[in-house]
Order: C-alpha cells, then structure tokens, then sequence
C-alpha cells in the first residue's frame, strides 16, 4: 500500500492508502476525493483526472505518452508536471506521492 496525498486548489488535503496496481485516478475515486471527475473511467479519453505531481516524484511517476499529451492539452491549466491521474500507476515506491488538484477539471 502506498499513502497518496491530494491536495484540492483550496488547499484541503486527503490522505489515502492506495493498492499497488491502481491508478492514482482509481485510488482518489475509490475514497471520493472531490475534483477527480474520471468522466471516462481512465480511458485516457478525457483530462477530467488532471493532477499537478509534486516536482520531488516527478521522475517516480514516469513519463508522459503521446495519447497523454493529446488529452492535456484539453486539461484546464496545464504545466511541465501535468499528469492524467488516470496514466499513474500506484507501486510501493510511489509511498508518500502528493498531487494538487487544479481549480476546475477540463
């Protein structure tokens, strides 16, 4: 299990214990984090799991793919550490990852 931090744009935390295997999409749904839509249940058909990867777990997350860069671009707001949460695998090294959450999903 590996703790995820999500931090919404107001800056309201929430901890949860996610499974390896995961996505950090599924794991912030499966505890109803607010701001995580998942319109198309991690399809990479949407950006509507847009996180911000903290710069420190940038290169533990991996990189982006090109079917993700396409979805980004209809993110709201993205940056150089923008991720579809949806791309992100949970492993046990991903202990202590933290995401923020933009203002609004695209």
């Amino acid at each position: 299990m590996a703790k995820i931090t999500y931090i919404e744009s107001n800056g309201a935390e929430h901890v949860v214990e996610a499974q390896a295997g995961v996505s950090v999409m599924e794991a912030a749904v499966r505890n109803m984090v607010p701001g995580i839509d998942a319109d198309c249940g991690g399809a990479c058909a949407c950006a509507t799991c847009h996180v911000y990867v903290d710069p420190d777990w940038l290169d533990k997350t991996g990189k982006r793919e090109s079917m993700e860069e396409s979805m980004l671009d209809f993110a709201y707001e993205p940056k150089d550490n923008s991720r579809l949460s949806c791309q992100i695998t949970v492993t046990d090294a991903l202990d202590g990852l933290v995401v923020r959450l933009p203002e609004q999903q695209g």
